[in-house]
């Protein structure tokens, strides 16, 4: 039996992106599009100012599964999200889980990340294996 029963809210994950970490995710991952490193740039193509990668959002989600597994991120089993708005460095994102499935030893949850009213992943499913 599963600690956790189905319409279990899980304890959110809140992570404030500091103003430099696109620059640094950038050089970690290899994704240099000026949209995330050249405030200029960024707002010359109709953006509020750089933008925070998306798979570093996603990240965000899989951290906040894993900590169910005392951070041992072979717990997360399968994780699908859909991007869905931009993240912004310096605003605050939280984010959030239902569990959906609930079985012995695994858990399914339905999540998303937002800052504020603005929902950047939203429709993600995690499956986690627990204990």
């Amino acid at each position: 039996m599963s600690e956790f029963e189905v319409g279990d809210r899980l304890p959110e994950l809140r992570v404030t992106p500091d103003a430099g970490l696109t620059k640094r995710y950038a050089e970690a991952s290899g994704d240099m599009n000026p949209i995330h490193i050249d405030e200029q740039f960024a707002k010359s193509v109709g953006l509020p100012g750089c933008i925070l990668h998306g798979l570093w959002s996603m990240a965000q989600v899989a951290r906040a599964h894993s900590a169910l597994a005392d951070g041992d991120p072979r717990a997360l089993r399968r994780l699908r999200v859909q991007f869905r708005g931009m993240g912004l460095p310096e605003q605050e994102i939280v984010v959030s889980s239902t569990v959906t499935e609930a079985d012995a030893g695994r858990i399914v949850t339905a999540t998303e990340a937002a800052q504020g009213p603005n929902k950047i992943i939203r429709n993600a499913q995690a499956e986690v294996a627990l204990g």
